[in-house]
């Protein structure tokens, strides 16, 4: 299968940027979470944090303090003012995983490149620069004023594209964040990057991808 988008748009963290919250709050809370308890807390704050995206916007910082604040809650440990800000600040530090950079400087040459992310402005730009591919828009959940999976985020990136859904290729490592929303979108062209954070569902429509590193050859270059 070759697709031939007019652009590529993309999930930025977990997908293209290594998206290391678990390292990073694991080493928040060894103090407070025994080891035997800490998968089980992670899981919590991931679905925390969906669960706090799918209402009205209000700031990422923000999103992380209720989503932590909740997974501290159900763990019965105490939540200290400063946890959410340290994961905060770190975001904008994580690089992108090795096979990004080659594969997105090949892709770039032929099809301009899009990013959808749920990051803030102050976070997103920082990470962007370290993907080592030049990228025609960044759009995030601030600018759209809604968090993926809603699909008033997919509606904004479309309207600012000024192109039908049918000429995107969303490219993403998450089904229940992406896939399933760009599918409801009318998002013909989704690529799913196995990154481990979801298990592929070939209802939606989807690609399997291993890595960036395949979406030249799945776009024809």
């Amino acid at each position: 299968m070759t697709f031939r988008p007019k652009f590529i748009s993309f999930d930025c963290y977990g997908t293209l940027t290594n998206f290391r919250i678990g390292e990073v709050t694991r080493g928040i809370f060894a103090d407070r979470i025994r080891p035997e308890a800490m998968e089980a807390f992670l899981t919590d704050f991931r679905n925390f944090r969906r669960d706090e995206v799918m209402g009205d916007w209000r700031p990422y910082k923000e999103v992380l303090f209720r989503s932590l604040e909740r997974a501290c809650r159900r763990a019965k440990v105490a939540s200290r003012t400063d946890d959410a800000l340290k994961i905060y600040e770190a975001v904008p530090t994580w690089a992108p995983y090795p096979d990004v950079p080659p594969g997105l400087s090949k892709t770039a040459k032929e099809f301009p490149l899009v990013i959808l992310s749920n990051a803030a402005n102050e976070q997103i730009h920082r990470n962007v620069a370290l993907l080592g591919a030049p990228f025609a828009h960044v759009f995030t959940a601030e600018m759209a004023g809604a968090y993926k999976p809603r699909l008033r985020a997919f509606e904004y990136m479309i309207d600012n594209l000024g192109c039908a859904p049918e000429d995107i290729l969303h490219v993403s490592s998450s089904m229940r964040y992406d896939h399933m929303s760009a599918y409801d979108i009318g998002i013909k062209m989704k690529a799913f990057v196995k990154r481990g954070h979801d298990p592929f569902n070939p209802a939606y429509g989807s690609v399997e991808i291993d890595d960036i590193g395949g979406l030249p050859g799945l776009v024809g270059l």
